[in-house]
């Protein structure tokens, strides 16, 4: 999917900062870009934060955008920085999120269906209603504000804009979910869905995971909507996580030796990000990634293969660590683009990039079979276990995925198996809790590969004391448990 370009609804350079600044418990008052001058022919213009979330949330679902990549920009054309840049970016995010809550109450306030409504008005009212449900700021700035956007977008829409809004406001958002919400009691998943802004396969999927527990479900729904922190890597070798918390203004991981949590901000402008001492990557991926490096392993150790590497976080931390141990990655990537990222995150580092399919094991001459100590499937998935980082992948992903997905997965994995040496080992990873592209896909892909397979205990190569990593042999890391995405490792040996 590329993100979106165009800048449909710029209004010039009409706006200026709205001086923003946070509420108490960090919420948002309507001083964040509340400031506003009167545009051409004597209409208020939109101040530029509101104009800025909404230019976000519009490419996101007009041109299948994505927030972290599109929002950036926008920002950086408008010059927004410090508490504006921080209100657009709530704004965004927040709204993404909750957009099956915000629908629903959107529908129920309107009178039809939230699809019925004009694009630019749909996206404009779901910002407005974000702020009035989810915000502190004001009712009255709320509405006014989003008029004023609807008045720049849609302006035959004003009147109906204001009316909607106004009802809305009618209510706080656990009136709305009590009111259009199906009974816990009949519908447990139904409720779950509309209450905390989920797809009701991705909630069952969840709820599966866990072994029905419908509590752990939900602490985990409310942690999916939270704003997670920015983790950084220290690399080994070029940086150590606790001075890097000192010198970012962050603290130490609480799992990864190699995680730094940052409250905010844009890593990318961090010397260390820069000069390639540390890398942005969720402590969660840093984990599953070590984990490979740390199992034990009988017999040569020098050859280690990624074969899924875009856009480059794991190969970074697995380069790191081999330049440690004298030993040499090979990082495989299908798509050219992601395979120069991949070139770019592991520079200086001993890492060979191979812009090739990792499925062509024994037919490259560049990836025989039996010939890797250790690798590393970190195989394309639904996504399911970073919707707190990518909130549109909700939205966007549907069970019909998983067909063409699993089938990749047990390709590559099988593949992995061709490449791994007899006693090597391969980790397999996915950033999905879904049991199909997790259980289901390891046991099966093992059980067709025509090689021997052992399963390795993963616990005891994540760090001791890590709470909630289940019976084993693999592991499901868990937002609500560990701060992480909802990584899964599983650790297989080759006969």
């Amino acid at each position: 999917m590329r993100p979106a370009t165009s800048r449909e609804g710029r209004w010039g350079g009409r706006e200026r900062p709205g001086g923003g600044r946070p509420a108490a418990g960090g919420r948002w008052s309507a001083r964040s870009g509340a400031d506003r001058r009167a545009g051409r022919g004597g209409r208020p213009a939109v101040d530029r934060p509101r104009q800025a979330a909404y230019e976000a949330v519009a490419a996101v679902n007009r041109d299948d955008a994505f927030a972290n990549l599109v929002l950036p920009a926008i920002l950086r054309e408008e010059g927004l920085v410090g508490r504006d840049a921080a209100f657009a970016t709530e704004l965004t995010y927040g709204t993404l999120r909750h957009l099956g809550t915000l629908d629903a109450i959107l529908t129920a306030a309107a009178g039809r269906e939230v699809q019925r409504i004009d694009p630019p008005v749909r996206d404009a009212l779901r910002l407005g209603a974000y702020q009035l449900l989810h915000t502190r700021v004001p009712a009255h700035a709320a509405v006014s504000s989003t008029v004023d956007l609807v008045r720049a977008v849609g302006p035959g829409a004003t009147g109906f804009a204001n009316a909607v809004l106004r009802e809305v406001a009618g209510r706080d958002v656990d009136s709305w979910v009590q009111q259009l919400a199906p009974s816990m009691e009949t519908d447990p998943i139904g409720h779950l869905s509309l209450a905390y802004s989920h797809p009701q396969w991705v909630v069952r999927a969840f709820a599966e995971a866990l072994g029905g527990d419908l509590g752990e479900t939900t602490r985990l729904l409310i942690e999916d909507n939270e704003r997670p922190p920015v983790h950084l890597c220290a690399r080994p070798g070029r940086a150590d996580a606790v001075a890097l918390a000192d010198e970012v203004g962050g603290a130490p991981g609480a799992f990864s030796p190699y995680a730094v949590y940052l409250a905010g901000g844009a890593p990318g402008d961090l010397p260390a990000v820069a000069d390639g001492r540390a890398h942005v990557q969720d402590e969660g991926s840093q984990l599953v990634a070590a984990a490979l490096a740390a199992a034990p392993l009988e017999g040569p150790d020098g050859r280690w293969l990624d074969l899924c590497a875009g856009p480059g976080g794991k190969a970074g931390l697995l380069g790191a660590l081999a330049a440690q141990r004298d030993a040499r990655l090979t990082a495989v990537e299908v798509a050219e683009h992601r395979a120069r990222l991949v070139a770019q995150a592991t520079k200086g580092l001993p890492v060979t990039v191979l812009n090739t399919d990792g499925r062509t094991v024994g037919q490259d001459p560049k990836l025989p079979e039996g010939h890797f100590d250790r690798v590393l499937v970190d195989a394309p998935c639904t996504g399911l276990g970073s919707l707190r980082r990518r909130p549109e992948s909700r939205w966007r992903r549907q069970p019909s995925d998983l067909a063409a997905l699993t089938r990749l997965q047990r390709e590559l994995l099988g593949a992995a198996l061709r490449a791994v040496r007899p006693g090597g080992l391969v980790a397999y990873v996915t950033c999905s809790p879904h049991t199909v592209e997790t259980h289901v896909t390891v046991t099966e892909a093992a059980r067709r590969s025509g090689v021997p397979v052992d399963f390795v205990d993963a616990r005891p190569l994540l760090p001791a004391g890590m709470p909630g990593l289940g019976e084993g042999p693999t592991v499901q890391l868990w937002p609500h448990r560990h701060g992480t995405d909802a990584m899964f490792l599983a650790v297989l040996r080759r006969g």
